[in-house]
């Protein structure tokens, strides 16, 4: 159809088409240069990731690929209270509920601009979860996690016993 035009269109621009028809999207992602070919600017900045909204987004893609392996539905919604039972877990404990709600409302509302998670209409506190989150959340990137949160768990034990890094 219009795939080859569209790619031809965005390639000018440095950017590549990936497209999902099983899963029902498409993005686009900026190619990396080869050897021996000018670095592209990037059209939009990289920012690193929070620990509070990285944790939301591996948490996101385990529901996600449990509900594919148990249900026949199409999407996966889940309130607000749900998304923070899964966060607490993970969260430093705290005596102010409140804060640690608000904490975590920071996180879903910076997912929701990411656009992985999408309100749905009527309502502030349920959300969809959108499948594009598999397509950013793949494994090299929960092997990267895994390796800061190792980093992470080490850093707060030695902090804890008063032993050097």
């Amino acid at each position: 159809m219009l795939q080859s035009r569209i790619r031809d269109y965005v390639g000018v621009l440095g950017l590549d088409l990936t497209l999902d028809e099983a899963e029902g999207y498409a993005y686009l992602k900026q190619r990396s240069s080869l050897d021996g070919e000018a670095d592209v600017p990037r059209l939009v900045a990289r920012r690193q990731l929070g620990y509070g909204v990285s944790l939301l987004l591996a948490l996101l893609l385990k529901k996600l690929a449990e509900f594919d392996a148990t249900s026949g539905e199409g999407r996966l919604i889940l309130d607000r209270e749900a998304i923070a039972d899964m966060m607490c877990v993970f969260l430093s404990e705290t005596t102010n509920e409140v804060r640690l709600v608000d904490r975590i409302d920071v996180h879903i509302n910076r997912i929701v601009q990411m656009g992985f998670l999408r309100r749905l209409p009527g309502s502030n506190d349920t959300f969809e979860v959108k499948r594009l989150l598999k397509a950013f959340v793949d494994a090299q990137w929960l092997a990267d996690f895994n390796e800061r949160l190792t980093a992470y768990r080490k850093h707060a034990m030695d902090e804890g016993t008063g032993e050097a890094a």
